[in-house]
């Protein structure tokens, strides 16, 4: 059994990087390996994001992802740097801003770069995604 770490660098919609990203953690748990963090980085980090909306035939991939966390306990980071970016906030960061509001989804948390060199450090397989 192998611990992996994975950071996704696409989005939810409009490429096939998240879904892949998803996919391969769903085949690495059903193989018994260990996941037990993902990092959203770049465009990766709209994965994160409560005001994306999707046709009614789409895939859900934010659902699956909290569903895929939630159901193994595994943390979703979201680069903090790159959700403020794009206009991603937490409950602090609103306050701090002075913006109303939150698009954080629940599930997912905004991280440092620290926890991604952590999680490459302590991890037997990196992959990016």
């Amino acid at each position: 059994m192998l611990n992996y770490c994975l950071m996704v660098t696409g989005p939810a919609y409009g490429n096939q990087r998240s879904r892949s990203a998803l996919q391969f953690s769903q085949t690495l748990l059903k193989c018994n390996h260990r996941l037990s963090m993902i990092f959203f980085y770049q465009d990766g980090v709209l994965n994160a994001n409560s005001f994306s909306t999707l046709a009614s035939d789409e895939v859900n991939l934010v659902h699956a992802w909290q569903h895929l966390a939630k159901q193994n306990q595994i943390t979703l980071y979201v680069c903090t740097t790159a959700a403020l970016r794009r206009g991603i906030i937490d409950s602090t960061h609103a306050s701090l801003l002075k913006k109303t509001g939150e698009n954080l989804q629940p599930g997912f948390e905004l991280s440092g770069l620290v926890n991604l060199v952590q999680m490459i450090l302590t991890c037997d397989r990196f992959v990016q995604f």
